[in-house]
């Protein structure tokens, strides 16, 4: 698993609790996505498993060690969450559950890793509660979740929460660079719509990814210059919509920072030309509505099941045109 330099202070932290004895059996870590938050609690599990630890190190070469380097631990439990599920069921923690009240096979620690917590229904929750309030010897619970706001009160009360901040803007934009063959200005927008996460930022950059927000500015701005806004329903009657969404919603709020002379905040910055039409198309009052308008289009599309999502685009881009 890949590491990345910005995960190193985080990582040091808490493995110094650990060693200095002020760690938790439960860990909570939080972050927005796109950190690598993934890749810190693997090296936490490394470090938790290993024999022969070197400091903060795991030595990678006990037998633990190599257990875990080829994903075969048998005391590492890891809930697979997969992408097309919408909630984590009681069946998954009681699988999980009933494995840790037997001896450790290695005579060591277990390690049961929960991604994605905010998913699980409130059976699940009051399962996974009990096992936490009163848990095994040598049991750590290494829990993540990207919507903390999601999570039960009580569960986060039985855990230590850690919070993993995105990392310095500096050192993001140096290491996407490093991966990256792209303009200053460009590399610089993909990591402010990743909302300063750069691995979400990577990801946007892709060449395939990247052209197709450069089309749907394109279009934006020929639907804006002849005034058939319905024409742009193409561009957002997709399957990635919170995505086509959230850039539109983005550039709406960089024409009201532009309205009011803060052009130097705008997150669009390579589409400057276009966030000034918008922000001089109509006025600031209508600006203001608008956005109103589609961040609460965007709400009820992602949490309606079932909504018709191009009757309500449609809906939405003639109010737009009435306007």
């Amino acid at each position: 698993m890949n590491w990345y330099p910005w995960l190193t202070v985080p990582y040091r932290q808490l493995i110094n609790q650990y060693m200095t004895g002020h760690n938790h059996h439960a860990l909570l870590l939080y972050d927005i996505g796109g950190n690598g938050i993934d890749a810190l609690i693997y090296g936490l599990s490394r470090w938790l498993m290993c024999q022969q630890r070197k400091n903060e190190k795991s030595c990678n070469q006990c037998y633990s060690c190599r257990l875990m380097l080829t994903n075969n631990h048998p005391d590492y439990y890891l809930l697979d969450t997969k992408k097309d599920k919408n909630s984590l069921g009681i069946d998954s923690i009681r699988r999980v559950i009933d494995k840790l009240h037997t001896h450790a096979q290695q005579g060591e620690n277990k390690i049961v890793v929960l991604p994605h917590i905010e998913l699980l229904t409130d059976i699940a929750t009051n399962a996974l509660l009990k096992t936490l309030e009163e848990p095994p010897e040598k049991i750590y619970f290494l829990l993540q979740c990207c919507q903390s706001y999601c999570v039960s009160p009580t569960l986060r009360s039985r855990c230590l929460y850690y919070y993993l901040t995105n990392p310095n803007i500096n050192l993001s934009l140096s290491w996407l660079t490093s991966r990256i063959s792209a303009e200053p200005i460009t590399i610089l927008t993909a990591l402010k719509l990743s909302a300063g996460a750069p691995l979400k930022a990577e990801q946007l950059l892709q060449p395939e990814q990247w052209q197709r927000r450069l089309t749907y500015c394109s279009v934006l701005v020929d639907t804006l210059s002849s005034g058939n806004i319905l024409s742009f329903l193409p561009q957002l009657n997709h399957d990635d919509i919170d995505k086509r969404l959230y850039w539109l919603i983005s550039l709406l709020i960089d024409a009201l920072k532009w309205h009011q002379g803060c052009s130097r905040f705008i997150i669009n910055q390579d589409q400057q030309s276009l966030v000034q039409l918008l922000a001089y198309w109509r006025s600031i009052q209508t600006l203001l509505k608008l956005t109103d308008q589609w961040l609460r289009c965007s709400h009820r599309l992602l949490s309606i099941t079932g909504i018709n999502r191009e009757l309500l685009l449609t809906e939405q881009l003639l109010n737009w045109e009435n306007l």
